[in-house]
């Protein structure tokens, strides 16, 4: 059973409502036609009725048929109410009325993450045409981050054509899109965002190993007492609030997957060979690192997943499939459970 098959059960049983902004996308358009026949939630999507009506042309769906609710962003009577909380967000910021009410009536990422942001909706799903610092910045924005976390972030759920020697299917690895040089004290938030999707997605214990090219002190280097530092700060964070899962590092990638070199160079250590989350030094590690287990070993790469926003958002890649979004439907669905 593939990861996608896993979380499908849990998005239709729950019953939640999601919206899509990007009502200007053929891809959209057949994807919400999907996700409303699956069940996967009720979609919302939004656009001008010429956008709609040139998007289902080339998509050769009509949303109308397929009992999916659109609303004219720039006209929906529901405006109003988006661009004054909107305002009452963002006033401290020096906003007046007036651009809170352009930025949502001409904005439709703004109109639909105030919609997340007032409860009209469960989660937003959008990216296939916007831009990443356009996803981000609409979110924090309009939702912020949550609460006790300073820093959002992305993961991606590597799907593994073969297990891991510990009998894991599937791995998370954070941060992978977003936070190009994290502090140790970052990656605390990045840590503590991650556990919540995987006990979200996968479900059980958090087995989190901070990755480096040192295993507890085999390496002297600054690059390594981040990690070092940044494991200690976590463990400390999460005695804090409760959060049960397991902290290791720093670690090499071998003593953190592979069981019988775990045991070697870890001796004594919680994690020897078992982690089922990888958290790495910085962007280039973490972005390079799911593309070689993607393209190396035929693993399905599900991301980017945003993580730290106080509630679901999630930015598709600009090259997505119709099934992508539907996936990332369910996945976001999921994150909010």
């Amino acid at each position: 059973m593939n990861f996608l098959d896993t979380v499908f059960p849990k998005a239709q049983a729950a019953n939640k409502r999601i919206v899509l902004p990007e009502g200007h996308d053929p891809r959209v358009v057949v994807a919400a036609a999907k996700i409303k026949a699956q069940r996967i939630a009720t979609p919302i999507v939004l656009a001008t009725p010429d956008e709609l009506s040139a998007a289902e042309a080339k998509a050769g769906v009509s949303l109308r048929e397929a009992g999916v609710e659109v609303l004219d962003y720039t006209k929906a009577p529901i405006a109003s109410e988006l661009a004054a909380a909107f305002y009452e967000r963002r006033k401290a910021k020096g906003m007046t009325e007036e651009e809170a009410d352009a930025t949502i009536k001409g904005k439709r990422l703004y109109f639909g993450n105030m919609m997340l942001n007032r409860g009209m909706v469960d989660g937003l799903v959008a990216g296939s045409i916007a831009s990443t610092p356009d996803m981000l910045r609409s979110a924090f924005h309009c939702v912020g981050t949550a609460k006790g976390i300073a820093l959002a972030s992305a993961c991606f759920v590597m799907d593994l054509k073969v297990p891991t020697a510990s009998g894991d299917g599937v791995l998370i690895y954070a941060d992978s899109a977003v936070n190009p040089c994290p502090t140790a004290e970052q990656l605390v938030d990045i840590a503590q965002a991650t556990a919540g999707t995987y006990k979200a997605l996968v479900g059980g214990q958090p087995r989190l190993a901070f990755l480096s090219f040192s295993t507890k002190g085999s390496a002297k280097h600054e690059l390594v007492d981040k990690m070092r530092v940044a494991k200690e700060l976590t463990e400390k964070r999460f005695a804090e609030i409760g959060l049960d899962a397991v902290v290791d590092g720093e670690m090499q990638a071998d003593a953190a997957l592979v069981p019988s070199v775990g045991a070697s160079k870890n001796k004594g250590g919680k994690i020897q060979g078992n982690a089922n989350i990888l958290i790495f030094p910085d962007l280039q590690c973490g972005n390079i690192c799911y593309k070689l287990t993607e393209r190396l070993a035929g693993a399905n790469a599900f991301g980017p997943i945003l993580q730290g926003v106080a509630k679901p958002v999630n930015d598709l890649s600009r090259g997505c499939s119709a099934d992508d979004i539907v996936g990332v439907a369910a996945i976001t669905v999921c994150q909010g459970l």
